[in-house]
């Protein structure tokens, strides 16, 4: 078991801290036939999952075109090269689930006072 810990904790990359509300830009690297390139995905996280485990994922929404776009992100992934909150969002909710129904401005969150 003490193995399988230190491996896991090798994986485990630092990561800034952001909640659900929150809007990011990840930075994901993509590869395309023998091309390597980062594309940036922005949105608002609609939730994080598995708490600092190695597992943990959060999904992130935006719109595209006028129709909703969801992304689910493996926390630890190497293929993240960037993660960077560009707005603090105040959520009175662990996982934004009801922002799927919302449309336009409803569907906006309002930002984290300090």
């Amino acid at each position: 078991m003490d193995i399988l810990k230190q491996i896991q904790d090798e994986q485990i990359k630092e990561v800034t801290d952001f909640v659900a509300g929150d809007t990011v830009q990840v930075h994901y690297l993509i590869k395309e036939g023998d091309r390597e390139r980062i594309q940036i995905f922005e949105g608002t996280v609609l939730k994080k999952q598995g708490g600092s485990s190695v597992g943990s994922t959060f999904t992130v929404r935006r719109l595209s075109s006028g129709v909703g776009v969801e992304r689910t992100f493996a926390l630890n992934s190497p293929k993240i090269d960037n993660l960077v909150v560009t707005r603090r969002g105040k959520a009175k909710r662990a996982k934004l689930n009801y922002l799927r129904d919302r449309i336009g401005k409803a569907s906006k969150v309002k930002e984290r006072q300090y």
